[in-house]
């Protein structure tokens, strides 16, 4: 009953944020008014010595993505004691939780396309209650490994500075690290 209950909320928020991102809406004339140019958003492109299917699995299991966190910048920072200490959470299903960095960043799988796609409903802690934000991961085979494009929208603004350079140092070059080893 929790989880249902999570779930519908989390559909509410979900489809607040969306909405609010031009992703849904009803079918009627839109004015100059109803359009946003103003909201910030990331674009990433980073390049993999590994498969698609290894970097979308190190990216969709729990304990592989786990060494990501524990090799992240936040992880080895005076900002690890600001995080929690959950165990990361990945349930790999759309609607499934993702608790990551301590659950310090929660979210939802939105749409999980082995090997190719992987869209979360993604916050930070320090957000207000209910703000989630798209976060979008598109793998393609790229010379000897992978092209990872990434986009990032619906997230609070003046962040993304702060958001650009927290996924190179928190997940690129982490997960770069532990498809190296692997």
């Amino acid at each position: 009953m929790t989880n249902e209950l999570d779930r519908r909320g989390f559909a509410k928020a979900a489809g607040a944020a969306l909405a609010g991102l031009g992703m849904v809406g009803a079918a009627r004339a839109r004015g100059a008014s109803e359009i946003s140019h103003t909201h910030d958003a990331i674009h990433q492109e980073v390049a993999f010595k590994a498969s698609p299917a290894r970097v979308y699995a190190v990216l969709t299991d729990a304990t592989l993505f786990d060494k990501v966190v524990r090799l992240s910048a936040a992880m080895n920072s005076s900002m690890k004691t600001k995080l929690g200490s959950a165990s990361t959470l990945i349930e790999a299903r759309p609607g499934g939780a993702i608790a990551l960095f301590g659950g310090y960043v929660t979210g939802r799988n939105l749409e999980l396309a082995p090997d190719t796609r992987l869209v979360q409903a993604w916050r930070a802690g320090s957000w207000d209650p209910g703000q989630f934000s798209i976060a979008h991961f598109a793998l393609a085979a790229g010379g000897a490994g992978t092209r990872l494009v990434f986009d990032h929208t619906g997230f609070p603004a003046g962040q993304a500075d702060h958001l650009a350079e927290g996924w190179h140092i928190n997940y690129w070059e982490p997960l770069a690290k532990v498809l190296a080893a692997s």
